[in-house]
């Protein structure tokens, strides 16, 4: 499908209609060989066609809200539909109530025209970087599908609803990474915005202080284009940052530790390539952030607040939840007040330190994710092994929320390679900044001009 931009141009030129665009997605959800029936919770079908019919009927009369009125979505199962229980790609909460209304960013979703088109699967409570779902299944990666590999959280089926044309872009969510690893691990692009940019109401937490809602698609530009409507922009559009003008901090230290090859040797060539279209870039440490993770093992914010909020379902529905889950969400009983203070205090110190050595540079790189996607069934008998990947695939993309930065992740690799993504992060509230600069050197970061 391209991209949103390409859909719009079609649907304008009366060269697709709505209907057939949400029939295209419909039945590669439905294909039996496929990875619908993994991918999505819940599929809008009698819904997503009669919003189809209708944008096509106001656009013949040119009163549709948008160029993107008939595009359709996917929204990850943690955001409100009315008259639905939202159950965070869990059993926990099947008996709550349904919403009583659209969380805010599926409101402004529909109100520029798209078209949800169905709830996506993810980590129960998106706690997790695997994406494995003990309950619905787990999507595999684009990539190598005969071995079935992880195709990252926590927003797994986002990502591939995407990749396999189910969805002309995806809602996600990202706490410690959960759009930029699936984007990284499937191929595509993942943007995580600065977290109070994009209203939150209506979403399952899991860190109330570290959640983003972001997208996934195909382009930087797609992300630009459902990022301005979530957040409430007038902005849809924003211009590319000149690449002359462009200066990286190269982020050195831990980031760059225990990489698969194939993900260093395709970082090392982005790099390369960037410093021949002559973009400046510095190498940089931040030694004030590896400090903060040294005291992860006392505990964290997500595991602080997510215990908090889960201790209201815990004594009498604890029976529901994927065993692996719920041990990750119990280790944090003796994360007391005293170490969650501590632990803001030094978030706001590292926060405070890294501006002061960022000072003269537009953004920072490195590796979206160390390892390139591991088989499912490997992480699911082997639970050591899923700890170790679970925490390689966070340990980059949550410096991010450490941060409370807008970042975004870009593929790198070679077409029919393993999937790298190549992430840059910039300055706290300057997302359009970013995601200009990402647009500017997307071409660049994915060897087009190679």
């Amino acid at each position: 499908m391209k991209t949103l931009f390409d859909l719009a141009r079609k649907l304008e030129k009366k060269k697709l209609s709505s209907r057939q665009l949400v029939e295209h997605c419909l039945a590669n959800i439905d294909d039996d060989s496929g990875e619908g029936h993994n991918t999505f919770i819940s599929v809008y079908r009698d819904r997503a066609l009669a919003e189809a019919d209708e944008a096509d009927r106001a656009r013949k009369h040119n009163r549709h809200a948008s160029p993107f009125t008939g595009i359709p979505l996917s929204i990850k199962d943690l955001l409100d539909v009315a008259g639905e229980v939202t159950t965070a790609g869990s059993h926990v909460l099947d008996e709550q109530r349904p919403a009583l209304r659209d969380a805010t960013v599926v409101q402004r979703l529909r109100s520029a025209g798209f078209i949800m088109i169905g709830r996506t699967n993810m980590t129960e409570f998106a706690y997790s970087g695997l994406g494995i779902n003990a309950h619905y299944g787990t999507p595999a990666s684009p990539w190598d599908r005969k071995t079935r590999r992880i195709p990252g959280g926590s927003s797994s089926g986002a990502a591939v609803s995407v990749t396999d044309d189910m969805a002309a872009g995806a809602i996600g969510t990202d706490t410690g990474g959960s759009t930029r690893i699936p984007a990284a691990l499937c191929g595509i692009v993942g943007f995580k915005p600065t977290a109070e940019r994009v209203p939150k109401d209506g979403c399952v937490p899991l860190s109330t202080t570290l959640d983003s809602i972001g997208p996934l698609a195909n382009t930087v530009t797609c992300c630009t284009i459902l990022d301005a409507v979530m957040a409430g922009s007038d902005q849809i559009e924003v211009p590319n940052f000149p690449q002359v003008g462009i200066r990286l901090g190269v982020l050195e230290g831990l980031a760059t530790e225990d990489l698969d090859a194939e993900v260093a040797a395709a970082y090392q060539a982005v790099l390369a390539r960037l410093g021949k279209r002559g973009i400046l870039t510095k190498v940089i440490n931040l030694p004030e952030l590896e400090s903060y993770y040294a005291h992860a093992n006392r505990g964290s914010l997500i595991g602080g607040e997510a215990l908090a909020w889960h201790s209201q379902f815990l004594p009498e529905r604890a029976e529901y939840y994927d065993p692996w889950v719920l041990s990750r969400i119990e280790a944090n009983a003796s994360y007391s007040a005293a170490d969650y203070v501590a632990t803001l205090q030094r978030r706001e110190s590292c926060r405070q330190a890294t501006h002061q050595r960022t000072i003269g540079l537009d953004a920072i790189v490195l590796p979206t994710c160390a390892l390139l996607p591991q088989p499912i069934g490997t992480l699911i008998y082997e639970e050591d092994e899923s700890q170790r990947v679970n925490l390689l695939n966070l340990r980059n993309t949550s410096i991010a929320n450490t941060l409370n930065a807008p970042a975004i992740s870009i593929p790198c690799h070679t077409p029919g390679s393993a999937p790298v993504g190549f992430m840059l992060i910039g300055k706290t509230g300057c997302d359009q900044q970013l995601l200009s600069i990402a647009q500017s050197i997307e071409g660049i970061v994915r060897g087009a001009s190679e």
